[in-house]
């Protein structure tokens, strides 16, 4: 059975550069896709958009073509980016452009129709998560470059499948099947052994990228290039499919994939075999990401150095807050936060040190500028012993906020533009299921009761990855065997999480259940608050989240260290 081979170049805007040209002499391809947009990204995009019309895409992704279309070309790659950001049809008249100035023949053809600005003017921007319908209608018209706006990360590979393969579009299995490969590829090196758990005892300073074997039933291998970097194995991919997931239906424009149904098993090394994913029917709405700017913000970093650091900070607080109240203009949001990253009788200065950091927000640039600023640098030589800061504090900078809202799938006009400049519509799926939650499936009996335990960290013998999604954050947490998943599956309920997890306090959790992936997806709601870009806390995206659970002390099985 004939393998649609497509590999993954990029993860995110400003990815490694040389990524393109690594995957298009590394070993035989079909696709090449490129991930470009991330929540942050397009709030980026559309500042520059703002600027200038003309722009509002990906530059990074041109550079890379300057090599890479020649290389494409003569290895009969087809590129497939998301890099059109919020002006695809921009882009791929900038590839076009570039294509003639190098000399390489290539067909570009674009999908839009996600951009809803209009529809919501107080955004910055507004748009649909689109499938991959468009993109399939694209490479059937013969086009080489495939660029895009908004569309689902997974639209990537769904795309060129269904190109490929034939599906229709009720053919749930199998495009499931495809989403599930382009969520493992579509984050790059996190398949590979980049931000893993259990990373020691592997060389992982430069992971290659991914590379999924596709078939037509829906089934793909995932894997690497030879010779690169990093590893690929159950516990890499079963990390990826956690990412910034929620429950067990998994929805998107073209499916709703079945999380619960995923099984992967080692097919020889560097080499996944993910099967018997179950796809049901998309939802009626997609989802469509606004981006906002919310106002102001500044930040002042104190460093409190040697004793009585609790004393310091509390003395610097109190004066900041009486600047505050002399000058009458306090901001809509002050928030402080002490990071005791002191230690006793250290040995450098550093070590010696906590950091107690200051953020402050408002609608109003004036109220988190010099109000701020002069109130800080003031203290300079009345304050606590020691006193500094980190860098000198400024005029405030803009920040953005992020909203996930659900429009009628039937009333966005998704169109691809075709390499002779036809526009053809891709319609919405005629059948549609509205999204419900799964039901917890039954738990595996506990281990027995009553052996020895050690108190240890709870990353001895589970991995996690966290991420963001809007103002939530979930964590994914599985382990590798079965007894171990016998044992976690009733001791990390969502009470524990919260015991173990103290900032979840007061928020909604919910916690999924994947037996075939021996995992719990917990799931917190309003934890980032207005999303990565409002900088929230002083992890805003929720990335060591995981990692911070796994170093929390559990009392384990001694059977199972």
């Amino acid at each position: 059975m004939d393998a649609l081979r497509i590999g993954n170049a990029s993860g995110f805007y400003g990815d490694r550069f040389d990524a393109v040209r690594e995957m298009l002499t590394g070993g035989e391809l079909d696709v090449l896709t490129g991930d470009y947009l991330a929540e942050l990204t397009m709030l980026i995009l559309g500042r520059d958009r703002a600027k200038d019309p003309r722009l509002g895409y990906a530059k990074t992704f041109l550079r890379q073509l300057e090599e890479g279309l020649g290389l494409a070309h003569e290895r009969g790659v087809r590129i497939v980016a998301n890099a059109g950001g919020l002006n695809p049809a921009g882009l791929a008249d900038a590839v076009r452009e570039l294509a003639d100035r190098v000399g390489v023949p290539v067909r570009v053809a674009h999908v839009e129709g996600d951009d809803l600005t209009a529809r919501f003017p107080d955004a910055l921007a507004a748009n649909a998560y689109l499938g991959g319908g468009g993109i399939a209608a694209c490479l059937a018209a013969g086009a080489d470059v495939v660029v895009t706006g908004r569309v689902t990360d997974a639209a990537l590979v769904t795309g060129p499948a269904q190109w490929r393969f034939g599906w229709g579009p009720e053919a749930y299995d199998q495009l499931a099947g495809a989403v599930v490969a382009g969520h493992v590829l579509e984050c790059g090196t996190q398949a590979t052994g980049g931000n893993y758990s259990f990373f020691t005892g592997h060389d992982v300073r430069r992971p290659g990228f991914p590379v999924a074997e596709l078939y037509a039933d829906g089934s793909c291998v995932v894997t690497k290039h030879p010779g690169t970097g990093g590893f690929v194995d159950t516990g890499t991919v079963t990390a990826q499919l956690l990412y910034e997931t929620g429950g067990a239906r998994y929805a998107g424009p073209d499916v709703t994939a079945r999380l619960d149904s995923v099984r992967l098993t080692q097919d020889g090394p560097d080499r996944v075999r993910v099967t018997d994913v179950r796809g049901e029917a998309p939802p009626p709405a997609l989802k469509t990401g606004l981006c906002r700017l919310g106002g102001r913000r500044n930040e002042v970093v104190f460093v409190l150095t040697g004793l009585d650091v609790e004393a310091k900070a509390e003395l610097v607080r109190g004066q900041i807050e009486d600047a505050f109240a002399r000058a009458k203009s306090r901001p809509e949001e002050v928030r402080w936060e002490l990071a005791r990253t002191d230690r006793p009788d250290a040995d450098t200065e550093e070590t010696a040190s906590a950091l107690l950091r200051l953020v402050v927000r408002d609608r109003d640039a004036d109220a988190v500028g010099r109000v701020v600023s002069g109130a800080a640098i003031e203290l300079a030589l009345g304050s606590y012993p020691g006193f500094h800061v980190t860098a000198p504090p400024g005029k405030g900078a803009p920040y953005g906020v992020f909203e996930a809202v659900y429009v009628d799938a039937a009333s966005v006009e998704h169109v691809a533009v075709l390499p002779d400049g036809e526009r053809v519509p891709v319609p919405a799926a005629a059948r549609t299921r509205p999204l419900e939650p799964v039901a917890e499936p039954p738990l595996p009996e506990p281990l027995p009761a009553g052996g020895p335990v050690r108190r240890v960290p709870l990353g001895l013998v589970a991995g996690a990855r966290s991420g963001d999604k809007g103002g939530d954050a979930n964590v994914g947490v599985w382990v590798r065997t079965d007894e171990a998943w016998r044992w976690l599956a009733h001791e990390l309920t969502v009470d524990r999480f919260r015991e173990l997890i103290p900032e979840t306090a007061g928020l909604p959790v919910v916690r999924h259940v994947l037996p075939n992936l021996r995992a719990l997806n917990f799931v917190v709601q309003g934890l980032l608050g207005e999303g990565v870009a409002a900088q929230a806390r002083f992890d805003p995206q929720a990335k060591g989240l995981g990692e911070w659970l796994r170093a929390r002390y559990a009392d384990v099985p001694e059977v199972l260290l």
